[in-house]
């Protein structure tokens, strides 16, 4: 992976010599500090949790609660780590695509914990996936890592553990008790005791009972009775699975409607899903109605559609400009300018062996930021998917930037996708400087970037390798929140 500073230019290049000199003095100069200092980012972010999922999508409000940090506004494209909390309000909806393609929906009034998610396709023996549902309403389309190793899958809540046989099954659960239906395959319900405790993984076979798809009932456990019981779910199916229903005058949509690996999702209502689960059999105004078709869910992408006008880029005080001759993707860019564009006036900030990044600094590099520490929202990107079947052009459905400007770390993440590769989770962290160029360098990948000098803007580059060959690259532009 080569580096704007270390490209060396012949004489027929159209760039300026004595600026490009100037901006490799400056570049090497702060690359040599980096690669010392970034060997401690690096080792900070593997200590960090590790990428378990991406938000694909978030209707009211829901947050996200990350050890050692305050809680978070959820939103699509967010990064679900190992020990993250999943909690959402009354009005509030979570879809979830985890590493391993599995699905899951949080609904209102519910909290889910991601204790445990170890994925590796080539190794099954390794796969280990713990769930909390501390309470609330979930319903989970199983993924890879429950079809190799079923018998590391668990799915904890208050009262109960539930294993799988199968692919998808939804469960509401509270303090005292806990229901669970099949749509396909099947699971396996037992309470805690002795012989199934918290800790483990798997299936309980301990006062056990299996329930299939081909199975109308569903499974009942209550504090009051401890052991499992199958119940009629001829009504229950409807409020935890999401179908339309009317309660009274009011009509309930609650919840989604899975087709093959697709999520497709109704409106909610600020009504406990859990309130109408446990009173369908009960009250004799309920009824269930005909499922509605809901609309498709399209993944946030923050590509631009078309590349962007120029005036509309030249207008940002941080501008992508491709080195002339260097035209990586043709047609596909949508970030960058040409280099006399985005030179013009500007300053090179950092970059690799196709694009620059240039800050409008008037000459000056020091930073002054507004905040201590800033957040920063997804702006635009571009990232590609490299293999040797050709080039495919990725979603990027969100992120995170976090910059501490007086501790002079950052952190990133990126959520990437594509029909052909699934789910694809960039992370980084590490140093920024004095300049305000940050870094994060390792074997298999390479990420820098740049903040505005008043820390309002900021953009970097990414590169990784990944199996088989393949690599993705890319861009983003960020905004201070």
């Amino acid at each position: 992976m080569d580096y704007l500073a270390t490209q060396s230019k012949s004489a027929s290049n159209p760039i300026s010599e004595s600026g490009w000199e100037t901006a490799v003095k400056t570049f090497l100069q702060s690359l040599v500090i980096a690669t010392s200092l970034c060997l401690s980012g690096t080792a900070a972010l593997a200590q960090e949790a590790a990428p378990a999922g991406i938000v694909s999508l978030v209707l009211g409000k829901a947050w996200l609660h990350s050890a050692g940090s305050a809680r978070q506004p959820l939103h699509a494209g967010a990064v679900v780590r190992v020990s993250d909390r999943i909690s959402t309000e009354s009005n509030g909806h979570v879809h979830i695509r985890f590493i391993d393609d599995a699905l899951l929906s949080v609904r209102p009034d519910s909290e889910l914990e991601v204790q445990r998610y170890d994925f590796d396709r080539d190794d099954p023996a390794s796969v280990s996936i713990k769930l909390n549902l501390v309470e609330g309403v979930t319903r989970s389309i199983s993924g890879e890592g429950a079809h190799v190793a079923r018998e590391r899958f668990r799915l904890n809540t208050p009262i109960a553990a539930i294993g799988v046989r199968g692919t998808d099954f939804a469960v509401s659960a509270t303090e005292g008790s806990v229901r669970a239906l099949v749509n396909e395959g099947a699971i396996v319900v037992a309470p805690f005791s002795r012989d199934c405790l918290v800790d483990t993984f798997g299936p309980c076979s301990a006062n056990a009972v299996e329930l299939s798809q081909s199975n109308v009932q569903m499974v009942a456990i209550d504090r009051s009775q401890p052991l499992p019981r199958l119940l009629p779910a001829t009504d229950e199916r409807g409020a935890l699975n999401g179908d339309l229903v009317a309660a009274g005058n009011e009509r309930v949509d609650a919840g989604d409607k899975a087709t093959g690996t697709e999520v497709y999702l109704e409106t909610v209502t600020s009504r406990r899903v859990t309130d109408v689960a446990n009173n369908v059999v009960a009250s004799p105004v309920l009824r269930p109605q005909t499922p509605m078709t809901p609309p498709a869910i399209k993944p946030v992408d923050f590509t631009p559609a078309a590349s962007l006008a120029t005036t509309e880029v030249l207008a940002r005080n941080l501008v992508w400009g491709r080195w002339d001759g260097r035209d990586d993707m043709g047609a596909q860019e949508r970030l960058t300018q040409t280099y006399a564009q985005a030179s013009t006036g500007r300053d090179i900030t950092v970059g690799n062996d196709n694009y620059g990044l240039f800050r409008d600094g008037k000459g000056s590099t020091q930073i002054k930021p507004e905040h201590a520490v800033v957040s920063f929202a997804l702006q635009s990107a571009q990232a590609f998917y490299h293999s040797s079947s050709g080039v495919l052009a990725l979603q990027v459905n969100g992120g995170s930037l976090r910059i501490d400007f007086n501790e002079r770390r950052f952190a990133t993440e990126l959520g990437l996708s594509h029909a052909s590769t699934g789910v694809i989770l960039f992370t980084a962290a590490g140093r920024i400087f004095d300049a305000g160029n940050f870094y994060d360098n390792s074997d298999t990948q390479a990420m820098a970037g740049a903040v505005s000098l008043t820390g309002s803007e900021a953009g970097y580059f990414f590169e990784k390798q990944l199996d088989a060959g393949a690599s993705l690259k890319g861009l983003t532009l960020w905004d201070a929140q």
